[in-house]
């Protein structure tokens, strides 16, 4: 066993106009100050990282990495959301989506798609030159909007979908390995991948693909209803990245899991500052810790209630109350010793 490391914040919410969180080392200042060790980047962000440079140049990339070592701070992994939600996007969804891409490609679904895998492959070597080994993602989704079967789904109809998905990251998985770095994408509603079965199913179709791993995040699963835990003993050799972010299901008579076109602060489902909601983090630190898992914890904070500051500097003391320093020892290790001749008197072997 190795213990979780941590506390990381995932820079993606608090990036604004305004100091401190407007560039990257000012941000990583106050980060420090909250005692976080880690940060995880957005590279669709620019005040982050010029993702284009850091996959071309090894200079770059030792540089930035420099300045944040200088601050004591470490890099988790890269994330591309975004862009990886580009790699498939269904017609209903491309107006929508078009805000995620870049200008020259807006309005051009082809061009998108190609520029999202071309991006998601920037980061992929940009991680390597950063000695990273995960980068955090979504897998994007054609078969979303038929997730209820109502109407009846024509036979085939996923099968077709998860086959064009697997066609358009089977490419990426493949420079993923040369590259020595795992996609790991987060299991999320809006993605074709966002359960434990259909993970399954995107796994096999890209041929059980080493790379093809899981950025856990247990909020998504509350919401649904679906048992996290059990999920991380399914599939702990997949996962290799960690969101800490919790989420509550409250019960009533008016909404559910599909929420009622509600704002987040009304719904049944939301998610919560990490300690304010329903999750078992205990179990899950357990769980992870249990089975090997000796990545980051990532703060991801969504609350629509607490201010963000407030929930940053909560999200790093519950990651720092919730790491197991694991034990180089039994606690019964006082009562033990062995002896050969002993053990074959105690069972009548004599």
């Amino acid at each position: 066993m190795a213990s979780i490391q941590g506390p990381a914040l995932f820079l993606a919410q608090y990036m604004a106009d305004e100091a401190p969180f407007d560039n990257l080392d000012t941000i990583v200042d106050w980060c420090k100050d909250l005692e976080y060790t880690g940060v995880q980047i957005p590279t669709w962000d620019p005040r982050c990282i010029d993702l284009a440079q850091a996959a071309e140049s090894q200079g770059y990339c030792d540089d930035w990495k420099g300045r944040l070592e200088q601050k004591e701070m470490a890099v988790t992994e890269l994330s591309t959301h975004l862009q990886g939600q580009l790699v498939a996007v269904h017609p209903a969804y491309d107006s929508m989506f078009d805000g995620f891409a870049a200008d020259a490609v807006k309005g051009n679904p082809a061009a998108r798609t190609e520029w999202a895998i071309e991006q998601v492959k920037q980061c992929l070597k940009a991680s390597q030159r950063l000695g990273l080994t995960s980068m955090v993602t979504f897998s994007g989704a054609l078969a979303w909007p038929y997730i209820y079967p109502w109407p009846q789904r024509p036979a085939g109809l996923v099968e077709e979908a998860f086959s064009e998905l697997a066609r358009r990251w089977k490419p990426i998985l493949d420079y993923a390995d040369e590259c020595g770095v795992d996609c790991s994408y987060e299991i999320h509603p809006g993605e074709d991948l966002h359960d434990g079965a259909s993970f399954e199913r995107f796994v096999e179709a890209v041929g059980d693909h080493p790379r093809a791993c899981i950025n856990y995040d247990p909020s998504h699963f509350e919401l649904m209803a679906l048992d996290y835990v059990d999920f991380i003993d399914i599939y702990h050799d997949r996962i290799k990245s960690f969101h800490v972010k919790d989420a509550e299901l409250v019960r009533s008579g008016r909404t559910g899991v599909y929420g009622g076109y509600l704002d987040w602060k009304d719904r049944s489902g939301r998610f919560r500052t990490p300690g304010e909601g329903a999750i078992d983090f205990s179990a899950i630190f357990t769980a992870l810790t249990r089975h090997g898992f000796d990545g980051w914890a990532v703060v991801e904070w969504e609350c629509p209630y607490e201010h963000s500051s407030v929930g940053a500097a909560k999200g790093a003391e519950f990651v720092n109350a919730h790491i197991i320093q694991v034990t180089e020892s039994s606690f019964d290790d006082f009562a033990g010793g062995s002896d050969p001749a002993e053990n074959r008197k105690i069972l009548g072997l004599d």
